[in-house]
């Protein structure tokens, strides 16, 4: 079974350089922002109906599951799920995440359940990719939405609803993106503290006060009409923040009746705004790359912008001088 195995992956591995090598130079890749459309690929579907919603949504989040992990909690619940925001071609990043500190088996007597979140692409290749990546790893989710970046809000609540749906008894949850190193002894032992009661209605990360950029030249461009205050309620970074687990539903639930906005953390601290839960700050969490050092990222939850080689060469040397002191 394991050579079996070992062969898919290394298969995989060849078919996903090869299509992105394919890719890159005969077709142009899209981003844009789309509605629900038809696929070809249907791996579980499932539509969720949540109760006590007494007013019509204005957001219904209508959208269907094509790859799906119903399963993933039923054996054992887990006590970290991690969502991370990923999209098709970071194929090489998921699996740093998988080989460090994404992987499940890190911690001896303390589940960790990681999923990569996932829309639609506009190309089929890439979409038959990760459907063959996915069963091979069953650790990807995908709903029916265009994969773009005016989408990442889709992206994130999708994974608010699975965690409602198919992993509610979790303790916590952690959304970040696929170019974060974590430090995963931090994250699980010093703040989330597995002996300790879970916490509920809790929110945490780096937390900003901010207000919209109306330059329309900015990534982070938010028009009036579309948000006409002119402070956002405080939010976490959409680089990486912990939640307790029954944080999930409430956003999911409250999203339904919110107007959507294309900047995922920002519209998050909206939510939680209606929620009344106020998000905490920790210095743990930061947003911007850090160069390494050992003592350095000891003392810290999140790096940004890591790529894949570095992720490895981070995590090997981390995890061999764990003896050394600061």
């Amino acid at each position: 079974m394991a050579s079996k195995v070992s062969c898919l992956y290394i298969l995989t591995v060849v078919c996903w350089a090869s299509a992105l090598w394919y890719l890159s130079i005969t077709r142009p890749t899209s981003s844009y922002t789309g509605h629900r459309q038809l696929s070809s690929i249907s791996i579980a579907r499932k539509n969720v109906s949540f109760g006590n919603i007494r007013t019509r949504p204005i957001n219904p989040h209508s959208f269907d599951f094509l790859i799906n992990e119903p399963n993933k909690c039923e054996k054992t619940v887990p006590f970290l799920v991690i969502l991370i925001s990923t999209t098709h071609k970071e194929f090489d990043a998921r699996q740093a995440i998988r080989e460090t500190w994404g992987d499940e088996n890190n911690f001896k007597g303390i589940k960790i359940t990681t999923l990569f979140l996932l829309g639609k692409n506009a190309d089929p290749v890439l979409n038959q990719m990760v459907e063959q990546e996915s069963q091979i790893f069953h650790d990807i989710i995908v709903e029916d939405f265009i994969d773009s970046y005016h989408n990442l809000t889709l992206k994130t609540l999708m994974g608010m609803r699975w965690v409602a749906t198919y992993c509610s008894k979790a303790k916590y949850v952690m959304k970040t993106d696929s170019d974060i190193f974590v430090n995963m002894d931090n994250l699980i032992y010093k703040l989330l503290k597995p002996n300790t009661k879970p916490r509920r209605r809790y929110f945490t990360g780096y937390v900003i006060n901010g207000g919209p950029i109306r330059d329309v030249r900015s990534k982070w461009y938010m028009p009036r009409d579309l948000y006409p205050d002119s402070n956002y309620p405080p939010f976490c970074s959409g680089t990486g923040y912990i939640f307790s687990a029954d944080v999930a539903e409430l956003i999911y639930k409250t999203s339904l009746h919110t107007r959507l906005l294309h900047l995922e953390d920002v519209y998050v601290g909206l939510c939680l705004r209606k929620l009344g839960i106020h998000p905490f700050q920790n210095s743990g969490f930061n947003h911007w790359k850090m160069a390494y050092s050992l003592c350095r990222y000891r003392r810290v939850i999140t790096v940004h912008q890591i790529t894949p080689e570095e992720m490895h060469r981070i995590w090997n040397d981390m995890s061999s001088k764990k003896h050394l002191r600061c």
